[in-house]
């Protein structure tokens, strides 16, 4: 059978056709609904009660052969434990019907929901697409029949072939020359390695829209079905991948790397060989290429064809996606991916050292100085620059600044350099972009180097090479054996065609009262867009300056471009993301008990403020790190604990102005007239809890604690007993020792009572029910010693208490003989907004306060409030001293805090900020059903995730698959409560209008897009 150029008209049968078809031939009363398809046609077969079958009327070219092969192969598939629907028989019990010339199969509906129209596809859906697909070729590796030795257009073999007949049928002139070329390129670097490809029977259309998806566990649409055979046949094993891959472009177009996760599970499951893998990137272009000019095709001869229409723009995004970068590029990105050695000379991760394949003239060398080779003439120092992530030089938020690289070329200049260098393929943290939902392009392809102001220099040709071309940029010099020098900033003085030695003069550095960039970038000659210095599809800087790549695209640009550093006598100090590494080294020597964010996580290496920035310079929204309520990096706390220890650091048994000092001011932010005048600091929010609990047993002489149900406390022994949350640990209230009692928790959302009731009184019965509590307590003998609680109910999600609550049960307890613990770790100093401490909110005293996180910025702060009576009791139980706690580092660190808080108004930014913030997500639920209640205040936020409103079913697979997305969007969020069903929004209290509105925009964008 031959089925090639230009496409086919559908059959001509009807719906009613269909009907009279499934009556006559299969005996069932049915209803007939057509599908979609390009060349048959389908229908779906509804019976009275509501069961479901699929009619395929086949197109006349299609023979019994091709069905016979067909049928085979879902036999091989079932036996590979693959999912596909059965061909049920007729009547006469054949699976081949027929109706007129036209040949006809019913088969099993399959339940599930079409892959096609989702938006964003989560990485692990991307490689069970891959993995998909390799099952695919390896249940069909040993099928055998003449009905697969097929012609027909979808054969990848002639895919080139193809798209240049059907091409004519394009009638955007624009758009027809870029499928054209494409191909054509995609043709010729396939034909080098064609003879190379295995061949065997393939699906042929192993796509999105032919493999029928069921929602999982994490609640995402998984590939689980596959239908659709009807373009089997013999084909390059290869060209499964392929197509699978490039259907998957369209989800997000405009990010095609992403389906190398699809490459590098094909590649796990059934090993791709070389040739394999450089043919897959001009297969994914020779297959948009094909499915464009096709889609134009098929609606010049079947105009009424509206799936073939509605396809048309999802074709043209799997074109455009595919060809988004060089093909060049996404060859190497493949390889490298897939752990193949790059060509001879290649850079990075294979180890090779590429700069032995660049010739040099023997004798004629230049002295190995920096610059020298290139400069000749220069004299002075040559200062190589640090604009990288971990650069002491752009602490503060200095990397930020506009100017941040000329900032760092001036200092070096001021200093007495005569030249200051910007290295080849470190991440400049100075091109890193806050609140973007994409990564910069922070790595650069050359040696960027400035030269101070000054008269002309003349430039030199630091290898032996050959002129290429001469722009008004500069020169490119080809240097033998593939690779290309280009000098980017030089006024040329050399002709093209012009042999050099190392050493000749090529051209000159123009004088200047400014400083001057030249960049020198070694690539390989096919990178080279025509013979220009510009690298192909990277956009060209000002003149001099150094090209960089997103760092996506850094695999394949370690393996396309060389570190000029040993032809300018400059170190080789390249980077590439070591993440990979640095979770691997972690997991060799962590316990597995100890918990880490994310999937596959990013290193993050800096953080400013409420920015985090990882060690390829992308940056993320920090909306989890309440403990740096600061900001990171804040230089008033760095000043101050570098100040500190430079003079003393010894332990609080010693005396010293700090403790008394922070110990005053701490007390100073206390609401007036509340009696607590005693401060004992410790390290740790679970050391200010453990010690608060033993303050109050001291003073009460009782043992009895009660804490609330889902509370978290900490982890010491005494604090984790007081800990109830199932998120922690699932065994939490099996094993709470038996002087803790564990009282109701009082959500208003998923607690005992809700509804409808104020929420006065709700707390009225929450307190009720409380008090009832104690009185069960005193009559068995266990007299409450303390009731700890945290002033928002902070692993629920920021669940505010109801109201009156807290005074309610306070007073009960007091009543009782007991003293009221407000936990604050959380919620204390300013996070509310409104007040600067939680109790605050509930018009009530504590006894005692446990304080911690924030009062550090991160370094180790924790502490206890309460009054010189309780206080005083602990000399019961002998001497209280913590090592660290109290020092005069730790007090110095905790008044900088305070005085940054004051001087900055970061609890009024809490107040507008986090209002903000609030209103944004309340408005994001009008529109999306799967947002909850809302919970907190100020910057300590919980958005409940639901499937339904009515039952409060919690979304919990939805959160977790949410935060993943948000954090390739340049969010961290996390979740929390016992059904992790609530995203955590706790961020530094420094986070700004701008950051608060791209998060809620990034949440829209999930929520809207899928996850």
């Amino acid at each position: 059978m031959t089925q090639l150029s230009g496409g086919l008209v559908r059959p001509d049968v009807t719906e009613a056709d269909a009907t009279a078809i499934a009556s006559d031939h299969y005996g069932v009363d049915v209803v007939a609904r057509e599908l979609g398809s390009n060349q048959d046609r389908n229908f779906v077969l509804e019976a009275a009660d509501g069961s479901r079958t699929v009619l395929r009327v086949d197109h006349p070219v299609f023979e019994d052969a091709a069905r016979e092969a067909q049928h085979l192969a879902l036999d091989a598939y079932r036996a590979a434990g693959l999912s596909v629907p059965a061909v049920l028989p007729g009547v006469d019990g054949q699976l081949v019907q027929r109706w007129g010339e036209l040949a006809v199969r019913r088969s099993e509906f399959v339940e599930g929901e079409p892959l096609v129209d989702c938006g964003y596809l989560a990485p692990t859906v991307v490689r069970e697409f891959g993995a998909l697909a390799a099952a695919s070729v390896t249940a069909l590796a040993e099928l055998s029949h003449p009905g697969l030795e097929r012609s027909h257009m979808w054969d990848m073999r002639v895919a080139h072939s193809e798209v240049v007949k059907l091409a004519a049928a394009i009638t955007d002139d624009r758009l027809r020359d870029r499928v054209l070329e494409a191909a054509a390129e995609a043709q010729r670097a396939l034909a080098t390695v064609q003879d190379d490809l295995a061949v065997q029977a393939i699906h042929g259309d192993l796509t999105d829209d032919n493999v029928v998806g069921r929602r999982g566990d994490d609640s995402r649409l998984h590939p689980h079905t596959v239908l659709d055979l009807g373009d089997l046949s013999c084909g390059w094993r290869v060209a499964e991948l392929a197509v699978t891959a490039a259907s998957l472009l369209h989800h997000e177009g405009d990010r095609p790397l992403r389906v190398l996760d699809a490459v590098g599970a094909f590649h796990c499951a059934a090993s791709l060989s070389l040739a394999e893998a450089r043919a897959v990137w001009p297969l994914v272009v020779l297959r948009g290429a094909l499915l464009v000019a096709s889609g134009w095709r098929q609606l010049a001869i079947d105009g009424d064809n509206e799936y073939a229409r509605e396809r048309i723009a999802g074709e043209q995004a799997i074109f455009d996606a595919a060809t988004h970068y060089p093909l060049t590029e996404m060859t190497e990105q493949v390889l490298a991916r897939l752990g193949f050695i790059g060509a001879p000379g290649a850079d990075g991760e294979f180890g090779l050292q590429a700069v032995a394949a660049v010739p040099s003239a023997t004798g004629s060398a230049a002295p190995n100085v920096p610059l020298r080779s290139l400069l000749p003439e220069l004299a002075g120092d040559v200062r190589v620059l640090d604009p990288g992530v971990e650069s002491d030089e752009l602490d503060a938020g200095k990397w930020l600044d506009p100017a941040a690289e000329l900032n760092l070329v001036d200092d070096a200049f001021v200093t007495g350099a005569a030249a200051a260098v910007l290295p080849y393929g470190v991440f400049r943290l100075t091109r890193a972009a806050i609140d973007a939902a994409g990564a910069a392009e922070t790595w650069p392809l050359g040696t960027e180097a400035w030269v101070a102001p000054g008269s002309a220099l003349a430039v030199a040709a630091p290898a032996d090479a050959s002129v290429v071309a001469v722009t008004g940029r500069g020169l490119l010099l080809d240097t033998g054996d593939g690779w290309f020098l280009s000098i980017d900033g030089a006024v040329p003085s050399v002709a093209e065609g012009a042999a050099l030695r190392r050493g000749d003069t090529i051209g000159e550095l123009a004088g200047s009262d400014d400083p001057r960039p030249l960049s020198v970038m070694l690539c390989r000659a096919d990178a080279v867009s025509g013979l220009a210095p510009a690298i192909l599809a990277v956009t060209a800087p000002a003149a001099g300056r150094a090209q960089l790549v997103a760092p996506e695209r850094v695999p394949a640009w370690r393996r396309l471009s060389l570190d000029p550093a040993a032809l300018l006598g400059l170190e080789p100090l390249s980077q590439r993301d070591e993440s990979g590494d640095e979770l691997a080294r972690r997991e060799r020597i962590f316990a597995s008990a100890q918990e880490r964010y994310y999937d596959s996580p990013m290193q993050i290496e800096r953080g400013w403020r409420h920015h985090l920035v990882d060690t390829t310079g992308r940056s993320y929204v920090d909306m989890v790190n309440n403990v740096a309520g600061l900001g990171h990096g804040h230089p008033g706390v760095a000043d101050a604990l570098n100040s500190q220890i430079r003079r003393l650091n010894t332990n609080s048994r010693f005396l010293y102005r700090e403790l008394a000092e922070y110990s005053e001011r701490l007390l100073a932010m206390l609401p007036a007239g509340t009696g607590l005048d005693t401060v004992l600091l410790v390290n740790s929010g679970s050391e200010a809890v453990d010690l608060a609990l033993r303050l109050a047993q001291a003073a009460t002489g009782r043992k009895t604690i009660v804490a609330l149900r889902e509370a978290y406390h900490g982890w010491t022994m005494a604090s984790d007993a007081v800990t109830t949350s199932a998120f922690d640990n699932p065994f939490a209230l099996e094993n709470r020792p038996d002087w803790v009692h564990v009282a109701d928790v009082p959500n208003r959302f998923r607690g005992t009572y809700r509804g409808a009731e104020s929420d006065r009184t709700v707390g009225q019965r929450y307190a009720a029910d409380f008090g009832d509590d104690l009185v069960r307590l005193g009559a068995e003998g266990r007299d409450v010693a303390a009731f700890v609680c945290e002033s928002v109910l902070g692993n629920a999600g920021g669940v505010l208490l109801p109201e009156g609550y807290l005074a309610d049960v306070y007073a009960r307890v007091r009543a009782a003989g007991g003293l009221c613990i407000a936990d604050e770790v959380q919620v204390g100093f300013g996070r509310l907004g409104s007040s600067f401490w939680g109790f605050e909110e509930s018009g009530v005293v504590p006894d005692i306060v446990s304080i911690a996180k924030p009062m550090g910025n991160g370094f180790p702060v924790g502490g206890v409030i309460t009054s010189k009576a309780i206080a005083d009791a602990l000399a019961s139980q002998g001497q209280f001293f913590s090592s660290a706690g109290g020092n005069p580092l730790s007090c110095r660190v905790g008044i900088a805090v305070l005085d940054a808080m004051r001087d900055e108004g970061l609890q009024q930014n809490v107040a507008e900020v986090g209002e903000r913030l609030s209103a944004g997500v309340r408005e994001l639920a009008e529109r999306h059903e799967i947002i909850g209640p809302i919970h907190g205040k100020g910057l300590y936020v919980g958005v409940e995730l639901v499937r339904d409103r009515q039952t409060m079913e919690p979304a919990s697979a939805e959160a977790a698959a949410i935060c993943e997305r948000l954090r390739e969007l340049g969010v961290v969020v996390l979740t929390t409560s016992e059904r992790s069903n609530v995203l955590k929004v706790k961020p530094p209290l420094t986070l700004s209008a701008e950051s608060a509105d791209f998060v809620l925009a990034q949440l829209d964008r999930v929520l809207t897009e899928g996850w």
